[in-house]
């Protein structure tokens, strides 16, 4: 894991037959939480690569690590889950969750099927007492093989780009636009000049299968495109007006400033400002609320009708400079100053909108 070995002065790695080797680092990505280490030696046996889009829940597991320092400990349990997101590890989410006992020590250790193939890599745990309470993540052997080619063949993980702003389906939006479930990722905008524009994206599309696969949401949708090879044309099947339609697209490499987070992808945030979606402030927004280069924030998506934040008045097209005066540069920023709100406390928000600076304070008593 690139938690592991991030800052790291010297690196050792030390074998099931006590043999120490000086690790260096390939690379890394913490997008996923992964690096690549390398070390000097010609007689190691290699583990076979398991297929992780294959796996199914309830199948036998066994979890590989060093758990608080005790090397070569095995536990074994079952998946749990497939595609667990959301969890506020890493920016591509799609965990195998499994009740295999991980503590701390285990992060990098493999995860393996009943062949001994590995199906994952051990990242974190879910608990509240700081060891194992029957919840673990593991990211999926397919993305480690991605990110891994990546990183040994160009030093850098490069990503696939389709080039849409995408929300996930609400039960609500299911309805207005015809759809007989809460599947896919809708497309709310397409950005120009992209690989989608090109291939004739149009708003309102509700993407549901990529390259042969069905579309869970738009996290999934996310992590299929990032690991699509550049420059592959694949078919994506879309739901249009009732019907279906597929098109073909032409995956470009995801541009550099949006590497750093800004996929066009919405995220929710909680707390007093449950109920609002949020995103990065992107040249494309810039130029379509008319916001000038010194303002620094980032754009209100959507307000969910009867939260706290509409009753207080914030409105889709807000941006956000500043919450309780730190400034929210970035979704990251945003998420810090949320997460630092104490409970039942009022809030105090500086906005950008219609070409004004205003304030806005949201209190939980109303």
């Amino acid at each position: 894991n690139n938690h592991v070995v991030a800052g790291a002065d010297e690196i050792k790695v030390t074998l099931s037959d006590k043999r120490e080797f000086t690790g260096k680092v390939v690379g890394s990505d913490p997008k996923t939480d992964l690096a690549v280490i390398h070390i000097k030696s010609n007689d190691l046996p290699t583990i076979v690569w398991g297929d992780s889009d294959n796996i199914e829940v309830g199948e036998f597991v066994l979890a590989i690590g060093s758990p608080f320092g005790l090397s070569q400990t095995v536990t074994s349990g079952i998946i749990s889950a497939k595609g667990r997101a959301n969890v506020g590890i890493a920016d591509y989410e799609d965990f195998i969750q499994t009740d295999a006992a991980i503590n701390p020590g285990n992060s990098g250790g493999a995860l393996v099927n009943i062949r001994g193939e590995l199906i994952g890599i051990n990242t974190a745990i879910f608990t509240r007492s700081g060891g194992y309470m029957g919840i673990g993540f593991a990211v999926p052997s397919n993305m480690v093989k991605s990110v891994m080619d990546s990183l040994v063949k160009v030093g850098k993980v490069t990503r696939g780009w389709l080039g849409v702003y995408i929300q996930d389906i609400t039960p609500e939006l299911a309805k207005q636009f015809n759809l007989s479930s809460n599947q896919g990722a809708l497309v709310s905008d397409i950005i120009d000049g992209s690989p989608a524009e090109k291939a004739g994206f149009e708003r309102g599309d509700v993407i549901i299968q990529y390259n042969g696969k069905e579309i869970e949401n738009t996290g999934h949708l996310r992590n299929v495109v990032a690991q699509t090879i550049i420059g592959k044309v694949v078919d994506v099947k879309v739901m249009r007006d009732g019907r279906e339609k597929v098109l073909k697209v032409n995956i470009g490499e995801l541009p550099a400033d949006m590497a750093k987070g800004e996929m066009g992808e919405e995220e929710k945030a909680g707390g007093i400002f449950e109920g609002v979606t949020v995103q990065n402030l992107t040249d494309e927004f810039r130029e379509r609320l008319d916001v000038p280069d010194k303002i620094k924030g980032i754009v209100v998506t959507s307000v969910e009708s009867g939260s706290v934040a509409e009753e207080f008045g914030l409105k889709s097209g807000d941006v956000v400079i500043e919450i309780n005066k730190k400034p929210t540069k970035s979704v990251k920023d945003f998420n810090k100053a949320v997460s630092d709100i104490k409970k039942g406390e009022g809030v105090l928000v500086l906005l950008y909108r219609d070409g004004m600076t205003i304030y806005v304070t949201l209190s939980p008593s109303k």
